[in-house]
This record gives structure tokens, C-alpha cells and sequence, in this order.
């Protein structure tokens, strides 16, 4: 599978692109702000076409361009239904010292919207992908999980995490919707019980692993998958 991504916008959010090898369709998750024209340079660069566009959550930097892209492809745009009015209104997500970010900016929903569940299993370009809802940094937060195969052959899982867990870090919970405890519940639910060898793709930094993040992630400490 081919997993590649870039950071976007002033808050250098990944936006990431899945597609089976040697396929022509993608699936694009958490296309951000200013992450439309790279993103579309790349497709044709790559003669990918992507089929849909995957939401971890609905803050401003993840969404920011989820309209754009949905519409110009015409495919459907996937998030959770208790972030869902924040593509419409993404200022209250926001605290009141990113409220001037959104000045003078519109922002309408996507053609099409389709609300995730928790353990919702979707496919799109071939890729199957299961819903892990994860609130605690807003409360429609979820994790995309997948399958991939290493170059050596292995059979390893792939977690998209949004803002839930980071390379030794885990997502702030200050903003609306945000709740520290809830967080810490979600990670011990849904990422501490799966394989240490599953890989993270986080909304921001750098990729890392459950086995990483267990053992050294500061924010984890004392924390035990809850099967």
C-alpha cells in the first residue's frame, strides 16, 4: 500500500494519501488549510483519483479544505455526526484566541456528508478501514484503522490517529468539546489494546508506533489498554 503525506497550512497538518499498489483510486484523510493545491498537484502527478475524503475530527486545520477537495471530485466527505456542524461553523471549535483566524472566511459542508460510527467498517479505493470513535479532544474525534504490508512482507496494522496520540505526545483538550480524562479513556480503549507493531500516522509530527508510544510516551504513563 502506498501511504505518503504532507504537513499543511500554518498548522503543519498532515494530510494524507492511501492507495493499494499500482492502483488508480486514493483515499485522502484530513486534507487541511492550504493543503487543496499540493494535494491536487500530487494526485495528477500520480495519476491518482481519489474517492473519497476521511475526517479524524473537525477542527479547522483538518478540515479547512475537505469541501474543496470533496466537491471538485465529487466524492463523499466522512466525519463523525458530533463534529459534523463544525464544517459548517468551525469557529466553535475554536477558543477565542483562534476566533480571528476564521475572519472574513466562509465555509459551507461538502456536497456529500456521511456520519461515522464507532465500529463502522468502510471501503473505499480498495482500502478497508475501521471506525474507532475516540473523543477527548473534541467529542466526535476518531481513528481510521487498516492493514498494510511492509517491504519485508509483514503484516502490520496502521492507525490514523488525528489529534488523539501523537509521537510522545497526546492531543490538547482545552479547546470546546475537549476533555482530558475522556482523552486518556479513549487511547486506553481503542489504541492500547492493539498490536505494539501497529504503526500511527497522527494529525501533526512525526509517525511512530503503539509499542513506541507505550513505552515511552510521557502522557501514557501508567495507562493500560482496557480489552
Amino acid at each position: 500500500m502506498l501511504v505518503t503525506g504532507f504537513p499543511a497550512g500554518m498548522f503543519q497538518t498532515n494530510c494524507y494519501i492511501l492507495a493499494q499498489d499500482n492502483a488508480k483510486d486514493c483515499v485522502v484523510v484530513d486534507p487541511g488549510q492550504d493543503a487543496a493545491e499540493p494535494l491536487v498537484e500530487f494526485l495528477v502527478g500520480s495519476d491518482l483519483t481519489p474517492r473519497a475524503v476521511l475526517l479524524t475530527h473537525g477542527h479547522l486545520d483538518h478540515v479547512w479544505s475537505a469541501q474543496t477537495v470533496a466537491d471538485r471530485f465529487d466524492i463523499p466527505t466522512y466525519i463523525h455526526p458530533d463534529d459534523r456542524h463544525m464544517l459548517s461553523d468551525p469557529g466553535v471549535g475554536l477558543g477565542s484566541s483562534l476566533a480571528p483566524l476564521l475572519e472574513g472566511t466562509v465555509f459551507t459542508e461538502p456536497h456529500e456528508v456521511v456520519e461515522l460510527a464507532d465500529g463502522d467498517e468502510i471501503e473505499h479505493a480498495g482500502i478497508e478501514f475501521t471506525v474507532d470513535h475516540t473523543p477527548g479532544h473534541t467529542r466526535g474525534s476518531v481513528v481510521l484503522r487498516t492493514r498494510a504490508t511492509t517491504p519485508d512482507g509483514a503484516d502490520i496494522g496502521v492507525a490514523l490517529t488525528g489529534d488523539t496520540l501523537f509521537q510522545g505526545s497526546i492531543g490538547r483538550s482545552d479547546l470546546p468539546g475537549g476533555d482530558h480524562e475522556q482523552l486518556l479513556a479513549s487511547i486506553a480503549a481503542k489504541l492500547l489494546v492493539l498490536d505494539d507493531n501497529t504503526a500511527i500516522l497522527p494529525g501533526h509530527g512525526g509517525s511512530s508506533t503503539i509499542g513506541a508510544e507505550r513505552a515511552s510516551n510521557p502522557f501514557l504513563t501508567g495507562l493500560t489498554g482496557i480489552r
